[in-house]
């Protein structure tokens, strides 16, 4: 049977955005729902066993390189007791779920909330399905259940040595009613779970197999380049569609919306050409004369200013530095940054007056189906969005998806054609929803002992929500804005005891779009605090790690990742000749992280970043060999925005236009990295987003150390390590 759809197209579509924006929906998971008729042998919504035992999982949440979707598998696989050997995965769209009352939950794949938020709901999907199949074997057997045992989806009855396969009790199973109580295993009996397996994506990727957005085809495809007004809520006046329609391929020039125009042809370098050579006029608008000197000004009014929103409070800071025996204050700067990715947005879109369908690489497979809801002007019913694997995502592909309503608007022009819409390198770096820019100022105090007594940290910036989701903000507040900095909460918990704080913030929005990028707003937050408190140490005269442990005293979790680091690192025994140490922590979507680097700076001020040594406690470690790889490439990211990479703002546009002006690291920059996983068992963190916010604090720390000079502002292209 297939169940009726039980929920408004308003209602629908305001919460996809709300998960967009994110945020999760509450919802409840049932354990089986009908099938769709005709549809594979599924046992129930998570698991499909066909009879030659292989197992395919069904996952909700997106795979971009993070290895969420094996993770995933591994703890449906391991309640489950299939063989891991016959596991493939597949993923359900955005319309199957919302037919069969979001049976997969949350489709959203950011803010490190793949496992982490969805691994109760899995392990509970693979545990019922194994129970059913020992159910069903034990009825056509008619024996109890409880005499059953199954290991590598093989099911035994001992007692009169019959055996059987999940594969051939599967149909059976599927028709029994799904248990309503199901137990989980204790993680410290997994064998499939919480070890380094294989990912299931790895062999598709080295052989070519694996398509991703820009090599997706459809029959009778055509592509389209699109322009968007290069200044931000800039709108189209006019274009000379005359000027092109005579270029070889070209099809059609369409305006997008009320902002961009596109050129559609046989190819998309035809299209790219012909919309190169368009001539078009644009409205700049209210943000014509927009200019990252103006922002900055912007930003140091807010430094100061009287009014701003509360995030952490204790004692009476302002009368501690006032009473204070030594007094330190330094002002720190983070810009906007791009997410970069190497596949630029891109969406292939079909549209009929009965019918519209997306073909899209996103982090949000729903956002991206309310997406195209909205600009199909059909029902819910009526659209589809097949979820493509990501060449990159970092939070771009989560926070917006207006490259899929830039596709259907296109295809609507050209109804029940494929339209293959892909924005250019420099529409890709043009058009972002940049890491907001902030600045920070802290003002910390020392009593007689050198003891911290105070601690004042005012932010002025950008806030996420007010672009992405106002309705988020809390009376005006941005509760995101203070990541890593709250006095309690997974998502990020300031670790500290200073007995007199003020943590505020004084929202300051300046005219580029802010997005959600990788690690948020904890990657600078763990810049001022983490490069402050070693600020604070050396004012005091004391070590780095010594000063910090005295303050984590009532913080173990923090405590035990920078131990961890300090140890394996060697801290307190001499560096390699030239070469100095820096150590940040830092707590953020539910993990605990620390970091130790290990930096030389020449003579004419080069850094070499020769080694990191990283520690993460994420409670749950699913996939040790997959944390550590997460630790890697996070410090990629992270080292090049702190080395390299900032967004500028001249006349209005984005100056920066290609990766000759926003370059990533080189292979020669990246350090060692040495991963310390320190699974302490009794919660469920993040991996994806940590681990970035102690990369770029530890190397700051070290860099002070063998220069004498703090660096406060980036990124670190911008300074002189030069010896004087």
């Amino acid at each position: 049977m297939t169940l009726a759809l039980d929920v408004s197209r308003r209602g629908f579509l305001a919460g996809s955005a709300a998960v967009a924006g994110g945020f999760s929906l509450g919802f409840h998971i049932p354990m089986s729902e009908a099938a769709a008729q005709g549809a594979a042998p599924e046992v129930n919504a998570w698991v499909v066993i066909r009879p030659d035992d292989s197992v395919s999982i069904r996952v909700a949440r997106t795979e971009m390189g993070q290895g969420t979707i094996t993770g995933l598998c591994q703890l449906v696989a391991e309640e489950l007791e299939c063989d891991w050997a016959k596991v493939s995965y597949e993923y359900p769209t955005p319309g199957q779920n919302l037919a069969r009352n979001r049976v997969w939950g949350n489709f959203q794949t950011a803010g490190s909330q793949g496992i982490r938020q969805s691994h109760e709901y899995v392990r509970k999907g693979g545990a019922a399905a194994r129970m059913m199949l020992i159910q069903a074997a034990a009825k056509e057997w008619n024996v109890s259940p409880e005499e059953l045992r199954v290991a590598k989806g093989v099911i035994t009855h001992a007692a009169s040595g019959r055996s059987t396969t999940y594969g051939k009790v599967a149909d059976a199973a599927a028709k029994i009613e799904p248990p309503k109580e199901v137990p989980l295993k204790d993680p410290k009996t997994w064998t499939i779970a919480g070890k380094p397996v294989a990912r299931l994506d790895t062999v598709d990727k080295t052989n070519g197999k694996q398509v991703y957005g820009l090599d997706f085809t459809l029959p009778g495809m055509l592509n389209a380049a699109v322009r968007a007004c290069p200044v931000y809520q800039g709108k189209l006046k006019s274009f000379d569609a005359a000027s092109v329609t005579g270029m070889r391929g070209v099809k059609k020039v369409v305006a997008v919306g009320d902002n961009a125009v596109a050129v559609v042809a046989d190819t998309w370098w035809r299209a790219k050409t012909a919309l190169d050579a368009l001539k078009v006029e644009w409205d700049l608008g209210a943000n014509a004369n927009a200019s990252s000197e103006a922002t900055a000004a912007m930003l140091r009014e807010g430094l100061d200013a009287k009014e701003a929103f509360e995030g952490n409070k204790a004692g009476d800071a302002d009368a501690a530095i006032a009473a204070a025996a030594r007094k330190v204050e330094a002002v720190y700067s983070v810009p906007h940054q791009h997410h970069a990715t190497m596949e630029p947005m891109n969406a292939t879109a079909r549209w009929t007056p009965e019918r519209c369908e997306v073909w899209c690489p996103t982090q949000n497979g729903e956002a991206a189906f309310a997406t195209a809801v909205a600009a199909s002007g059909l029902q819910p019913t009526q659209c589809e969005a097949y979820r493509i694997n990501l060449g990159g995502g970092f939070g771009r592909r989560a926070t917006s998806h207006d490259y899929v309503r830039q596709a259907v608007l296109i295809a609507k022009e050209m109804p029940g054609t494929p339209i293959k819409l892909i924005w250019s390198r420099e529409e890709d770096m043009l058009h972002g929803w940049y890491h907001p820019v902030t600045m920070c100022k802290l003002t910390g105090a020392l009593d007689a002992n050198g003891n911290m007594t105070a601690l004042k940290m005012r932010i002025s910036g950008q806030s996420i929500l007010a672009t992405v989701n106002p309705n988020g903000l809390q009376n005006g507040r941005d509760p995101i804005t203070f990541q890593g900095l709250n006095p309690g909460g997974a998502e990020g918990r300031f670790g500290y005891s200073i007995p007199n704080l003020m943590i505020d913030h004084a929202m300051r929005n300046p005219p580029l779009p802010a997005g959600f990028w990788r690690g948020v707003n904890n990657n600078q937050n763990a810049i001022y605090l983490e490069c402050f408190m070693d600020e604070m140490a050396h004012a005091a005269g004391q070590d780095q790690l010594e000063f910090r442990r005295k303050l984590l005293g009532n913080s173990p979790k923090h405590l035990a990742v920078l131990n961890a680091v300090a140890e394996k690192a060697g801290w307190g025994k001499p560096a390699a000749p030239g070469v100095f140490r820096g150590l940040a922590q830092h707590m953020g979507y539910g993990s605990y992280v620390a970091a130790c680097a290990e930096v030389s700076v020449s003579a004419q001020g080069q850094v070499k970043i020769h080694r990191i040594v990283a520690a993460t406690d994420c409670g749950h470690a699913v996939n040790p060999q997959q944390i550590a790889a997460q630790i890697e490439g996070s410090f990629v990211y992270g080292l090049s925005a702190m080395m390299h990479q900032e967004i500028t703002i001249k006349d209005g546009k984005v100056e920066q236009e290609n990766f000759d002006s926003y370059p990533c690291m080189l292979l020669d920059e990246m350090p060692v990295v040495e991963s310390i996983v320190i699974p302490s068992g009794d919660f469920w963190g993040g991996v994806g987003e940590p681990t970035i916010f102690v990369a770029a604090p530890a190397v700051l720390n070290a860099i002070f150390a063998a220069t004498g000079k703090r660096v406060r502002n980036l990124p670190l292209k911008n300074n002189d390590l030069r010896k004087a």
